[in-house]
């Protein structure tokens, strides 16, 4: 049977070609939507170029052949494409949203500069492309002095005045490199620096931005003159990580700050690390002495038949989150910085208000041994400090032993002497720490109105193992012995040195091997335990 190209046959029947219409049009609609929701514009263009063309043979089969089964065609194609609208246009909406969302988070609000993510996004990216770049931590100098006097409003309008002028430089490109100005936070920008050939350019580049800051600001009829410190670093000469070339232009940016010089811009080296971190200990020194929170350990001495003989107060320190910090870390910045004195002081006020009560509670006679820096010696009101000390804290004058360097012979012979002939006076008891190490003369020490040395650990760790070093510290009990002193060797830390010691004619030990520094409680247990033999 011949059949019209109108007319399908399927198993010898013969089915209008308009018939489909219907199955055609309920499986577009599904697919339309899918493609509308799923690839959006291109989507939604094409589902709708899809259901435009499918109108025609659906109102074929209603206009021709008089198929008014085809009608809801026309209508589930006619709100087919209004669906599919309204998804598109949704979908352009929540688009509208999300970048809204996406500017925000890589934008600081008030300035409308890339902001701190936007920053280190860009640098990981440099750094995985191995992308030689520079970045400068920029810090406007006295800012938090525009907002105490003039308010928050002010100081936000100078902010959006010098982020508007280094953005004009940024944009335009008239430094001849490619810059990116960020700020970071508060009154802390960053720029980051690409395209140049030489340190010179990095630094041309900066001074551009510096230079823009010298036309007055004019905030609300009040002229304001700014300046602002700049530190860089460069990627990978001086940094290889996002973290440490944040941080090493931040360390170059404080030194400028510290310093107060007038070049203001200043290149990451690795001394600064130095001092940036004896800064930050500096501060921690500070924060302990005001809340009080430096505290001691004692650690045992012994005579050479292990009877106790007292204990040396050493200086302890913990960071704001409770973490120990070594005092080789704090002890030289305290020195460097002119806090010793005070860290001396608290130590020595600590331990004695605890001594005298062990000694009232157990009847001990054993020795409280303190160290005294050169500078808290040297300080006028230093005897009457030792005084009070000893008044408030019942300690007798005659258990107080002051540990003093051999340097302070050289710092001020006849001041030191003073002091030291009023302490013995006094009954206190003073020796000589670290013998050996420093350059004071016999003559000296002849005069020196000490009862006792102290070797130090650098001699003893070398004893048995050179044959130089032992005889050196032989030499050092044998000068102290002819001038009268007793002799303890500190940081002893293994047993064979002990019997060397024996051998020498040392008198009394210090040191791991018998003792570590102890909490007072512990320190008291051993007190109770010797006094009960």
């Amino acid at each position: 049977m011949a059949t019209s190209k109108s007319v399908v046959n399927i198993l010898g029947a013969s089915i209008p070609f308009y018939s489909f219409a219907g199955i055609f049009s309920a499986l577009s609609e599904i697919c339309v939507i899918f493609m509308t929701f799923y690839f959006q514009k291109k989507g939604y263009f094409t589902a709708l170029g899809l259901l435009i063309i499918q109108l025609p043979l659906v109102l074929s089969g209603i206009i021709f052949h008089h198929n008014i089964g085809s009608l809801p065609g026309v209508f589930s194609n006619l709100l087919a494409i209004i669906a599919i609208t309204i998804i598109y246009f949704n979908n352009k909406q929540v688009d509208a949203y999300q970048k809204e969302l996406s500017d925000q988070a890589v934008t600081d609000q008030l300035t409308k500069l890339p902001n701190r993510f936007a920053c280190s996004r860009l640098l990981l990216a440099l750094i995985e492309k191995g992308e030689r770049f520079a970045l400068a931590s920029i810090d406007i100098n006295g800012f938090k002095g525009i907002n105490d006097t003039m308010g928050f409003e002010t100081g936000n309008a100078v902010l959006c005045e010098i982020a508007s002028r280094w953005k004009t430089i940024a944009d335009t490109g008239i430094t001849g490199t490619q810059d990116f100005i960020t700020r970071l936070s508060g009154d802390e920008f960053g720029l980051i620096i690409r395209d140049y050939q030489t340190d010179k350019d990095i630094v041309n580049t900066i001074k551009q931005y510096e230079a823009v800051l010298q036309n007055r600001l004019t905030i609300d009829n009040c002229d304001l003159y700014i300046t602002a410190s700049f530190g860089y670093a460069e990627f990978p000469v001086d940094a290889e990580t996002r973290d440490s070339v944040f941080s090493y232009a931040d360390a170059a940016m404080h030194e400028v700050k510290r310093t107060n010089s007038s070049n203001h811009i200043l290149r990451f080296t690795p001394d600064l690390l130095k001092i940036e971190h004896t800064i930050e200990v500096e501060g921690k020194i500070r924060a302990a002495l005001e809340k009080e929170t430096i505290y001691f350990n004692l650690q045992p001495q012994f005579d050479m038949d292990h009877k106790l003989r007292g204990f040396e107060a050493l200086a302890r320190m913990k960071d704001a989150d409770g973490t120990n910090i070594s005092p080789g870390e704090f002890i030289p910045v305290a020195e460097k910085v002119g806090l010793v004195d005070k860290v001396d002081g608290m130590v020595f006020r600590k331990a004695a208000m605890f001594f005298g009560e062990l000694l009232r509670k157990t009847g001990a006679d054993i020795m409280l041994s303190v160290n005294v820096s050169v500078r808290h010696l040297m300080k006028n009101d230093f005897l009457d400090e030792i005084r009070n000390v000893l008044q408030s804290s019942g300690v007798p004058a005659k258990n107080l032993e002051i540990e003093i360097t051999e340097s302070i012979m050289i710092d001020s012979v006849d001041k030191a002497l003073q002091y030291i002939d009023e302490l013995k006076a006094m009954g206190v008891q003073i020796a000589i720490d670290d013998f050996g190490t420093g350059y004071s003369s016999l003559s000296y020490l002849n005069r020196f109105p000490a009862h006792l040395l102290k070797v130090d650990k650098s001699f003893i760790d070398k004893m048995n193992t050179s044959e130089s070093s032992r005889q050196y510290v032989s030499a050092i009990i044998s000068i102290g012995h002819i001038m009268g002193f007793d002799v303890i060797a500190e940081g002893v830390e293994e047993a064979e040195q002990v019997d060397t010691l024996k051998e020498i004619g040392c008198d009394f030990i210090q040191g791991f091997v018998w003792g570590r520094p102890l909490m007072p409680d512990a320190a008291e247990k051993i007190v109770i335990d010797s006094v009960s033999r």
